[in-house]
């Protein structure tokens, strides 16, 4: 199918729109100062990732001689340069505000980030001291010179680059000290009786690095330091996985993961704004980075690391996010009381039950329905996919329990879900340990569905219950991820669930089911089919309409399908949160498709298809994305929620969604977007949402 290059937004690009809407979220007067902090460290955290994995994917293309255009048209080259002019406008826009605003609203609410010249004699020594007990015996000097070859630089690390000189004018040498930010923290809090400050709320804190450059002197007895700076760089961190067959994937991660620690080539390298120019020149040498990939800040290192500062003991400075209840249905069981386990079971065999995290409790809800299976006899299996479980994790630990009281469990462990493959692979061993039969998916597909099945035995014959979600099995993230999940016993689903399981274990070649949407298999055609629907009820006469809410829309079949259900009269909202390469709002384009971005407090990470359908609503709720990787290389599952209750409280959901004037983003038919501003009587979605519980 051939595509007109102006109709699509460049992904890239696109992102970078979004994490620019995460910033601007952060520089609004109505968050409280902690919570600005977090989204700016979002923010770099962020950007981090993005140079890992898509810069450093372009760039190698690039440096390949790759001319392939993207769908909107641009080469990997051309890619890159708009990128890093965007980056450095939102860099910059970042730092003068922290160096002005933030700084200023730190000082008035009693935070204190103090530079080493600005301490007297008393509060210098106490610095002085720490450095000596707790700092200096973690450095380790690396010179350069002939028989030291420029030592490698681990990826986002902190790093002191000096020139120091030993009396002979012609004897200058390189030092690279790695600042041990990992093991001691980025901000040190200097004690309030040492400040001498008579409110014991005023924290004062100085930079591990200025404590560091304060005293780098004492790292070289008998020399001199001529000039020291500091700088990071960002390497290649996406995986090269060959997999060959399941049972050497857990090896090739492993191994990959030891290159990525390795470090690939450099993408980014960022410096002092004020790094003497023979440091600087001698640091592009040694990494071999092209000037249009070097970032001068104004401001600290590695931004990421002010999260740090989210930790400070001050509840009046952030909004208490520990929200949530048990739902409704839920709220009868007491696991004090339930000696026969059979609660939550019998609750689900009345009626499904729809959450919604983190206002409905992952804890009470989803780990109390693994917990209970665990430990009720009746139950002889569990099965369940993992892609990113908290390091603590009471899902683990209830699945090996259920395996020690003899019931076969099953878990698929994605090893390839970026970022978390370490963690992963250490659960892959502890639950195989544990007698735990673990597989690792299909060859050549990333598992990302979020599925779990309980077979319980009830009257002579089993009874399949089970959970499908859009959020992963983690217990911290459900706390500020927004996520839709659905408990049932539906046997159409839950027949199609042991299929699904049986495909990814290696015993079924799948590729129908009764009512779940599998990809690769059947997502697209469905939701292709679902689109024409509409299209084709607006041609009879009658009305069509699509509400979507997802994190990112970058499929150029399914825009060009929407595209064409605009033309014909079909009405569609979409809400996405991060990733949009359709233009809205243009004339004979995409007239009746609106676009909307929720950027708030919690990370809406919800994914529901909602379709008019003649007023017989067909609604879906699961793990994918409108995505080309979604759609045909990763393994998700949809399901459609039937029951008339429960779709009508999606639309409604939806609706608060589309009504929001707080948190909302709309997009403009240019591909901008604008922040909608609301009164006092502003609708706000996530406010609401907790009000409403």
């Amino acid at each position: 199918m051939k595509y007109e290059p102006s109709n699509f937004i460049n992904r890239e690009l696109s992102w970078i729109d979004f994490n620019k809407r995460v910033l601007l979220t952060g520089m609004e007067r109505e968050y409280k100062i902690l919570d600005k902090i977090k989204f700016f460290s979002i923010f770099s955290n962020n950007l981090d990732e993005f140079f890992m994995v898509r810069v450093a994917s372009l760039k190698a293309q690039d440096e390949a001689g790759i001319r392939k255009k993207s769908i909107d048209g641009l080469t990997p080259k051309e890619q890159l340069k708009n990128i890093n002019k965007e980056v450095k406008y939102l860099t910059n826009l970042q730092e003068n505000y922290l160096n002005n605003e933030l700084n200023v609203e730190l000082k008035n609410e009693g935070i204190f980030i103090k530079k080493y010249s600005e301490l007297n004699e008393n509060q210098k020594n106490w610095c002085n001291n720490y450095f000596q007990s707790s700092i200096f015996p973690l450095l380790t000097p690396l010179v350069v010179d002939p028989a030291h070859p420029f030592p490698f630089i681990s990826n986002l690390s902190l790093n002191l680059a000096a020139l120091i000189n030993d009396g002979e004018e012609s004897n200058n040498q390189f030092v690279r000290i790695k600042v041990p930010t990992k093991n001691i923290g980025r901000f040190i809090l200097i004690p309030y009786e040492i400040m001498k400050v008579n409110d014991e709320k005023e924290q004062y804190f100085i930079t591990v690095e200025d404590l560091i450059g304060n005293n780098i002197n004492s790292l070289f007895n008998g020399m001199k330091c001529l000039s020291y700076s500091f700088f990071r760089v960002t390497r290649d961190a996406d995986l090269e996985l060959k997999e060959l067959e399941a049972d050497d994937l857990l090896l090739a991660v492993e191994q990959s993961l030891q290159k990525r620690r390795l470090g690939g080539d450099v993408v980014r390298l960022e410096v002092e704004e004020n790094i003497p120019n023979n440091i600087l020149k001698l640091l592009i040498e040694s990494i071999s980075i092209p000037e249009e990939y070097i970032y001068f800040c104004k401001s600290l290192l590695g931004l990421d690391d002010l999260n740090y500062l989210t930790k400070i003991n001050r509840e009046d400075l952030k909004e208490n996010l520990l929200i949530g209840e048990t739902h409704p249905l839920l709220k009868s069981l007491d696991s004090s009381k339930d000696k026969n386990f059979n609660s939550i079971f019998s609750i689900l065999r009345k009626q499904d039950i729809l959450l919604h995290h983190p206002y409905d409790l992952f804890k009470t809800s989803v780990e109390e329905f693994i917990n209970k299976a665990a430990d009720d006899p009746l139950v002889l299996a569990i099965k369940i996919t993992l892609y990113r479980v908290s390091k603590d994790s009471p899902i683990i630990k209830a699945l090996m329990r259920a395996a020690e009281n003899g019931k076969e469990v099953m878990t698929l462990v994605e090893l390839k879900a970026r970022f978390d493959e370490d963690n992963n692979i250490q659960w892959a061993k502890q639950l195989e340990q544990a007698g735990i039969h673990v597989v690792y998916g299909i060859i050549g597909f990333k598992t990302h569905t979020k599925i779990s099945l309980v077979v319980r035995k009830e009257k002579g014959s089993l009874r399949n219950y089970f959970h499908i979600g859009t959020g992963n099995y983690n217990s911290n993230t459900s706390r500020f991820y927004t996520d839709i999940g659905l408990l049932s016993t539906d046997p159409d689903i839950s027949s199609d669930l042991i299929e699904l399981f049986n495909y990814l274990s290696g015993f079924s070649k799948q590729k129908s089911y009764q009512k779940l949407l599998v990809s690769p298999t059947s997502l697209r055609e469905k939701f292709i089919f679902l689109i024409n629907r509409e299209i084709e009820n607006v041609k009879k006469g009658g009305k069509g309409e699509i509400i979507a809410k997802m994190n990112s829309l970058v499929d150029p079949e399914i825009i060009q399908l929407l595209y064409l259900a605009s033309q014909i009269g079909v009405k569609i909202n979409l809400i996405i949160r991060g990733i949009c390469c359709l233009y809205p709002q243009t004339k004979n384009l995409s007239e009746n498709i609106h676009v909307k971005s929720i950027i708030g407090h919690f990370l809406e990470h919800s994914r529901i298809f909602w379709f008019y359908n003649n007023n017989d609503s067909e609604v879906f709720i699961g793990s994918a994305d409108w995505m080309k990787r979604n759609l045909d290389r990763r393994i998700e599952a949809v399901t459609p929620i039937e029951d008339l209750k429960l779709k009508s409280q999606l639309h409604n959901l939806l609706k608060t969604y589309l009504n929001d004037d707080y948190y909302s983003w709309v997009m403009k038919k240019d591909g901008n977007y604008e922040k909608r501003r609301g009164n006092s009587n502003s609708k706000r979605s996530q406010i609401d949402l907790i009000k409403n519980q």
